[in-house]
């Protein structure tokens, strides 16, 4: 099997522009999910939501059997292409 070749995208709140995450994403497409152990970096305090206006951004899951954070869509943006 091919190795997937990861990328490093920013995801931003969308209500206030604030980064929330550093995450390496190895497939195109939206985003739906970030699993845990891909989250490069995390300015959040934890708990799903914005720590600059408080919005709640994802929920937890448990995801092929890894956790996870289930984005809720359209509280979030991402900055990132996926290049070959």
């Amino acid at each position: 099997m091919a190795k997937e070749k990861a990328r490093t995208i920013t995801v931003n709140c969308n209500g206030c522009g604030t980064r929330l995450y550093r995450y390496s994403k190895t497939a195109p497409g939206h985003l739906v999910k970030c699993y845990v152990d891909k989250i490069v970096e995390d300015y959040t305090n934890g708990d799903l939501k914005c720590p600059q206006c408080g919005q709640e951004f994802a929920r937890k899951a448990t995801i092929h059997n890894r956790p996870a954070h289930k984005i809720i869509q359209g509280k979030v943006f991402v900055r990132g292409r996926f290049g070959g």
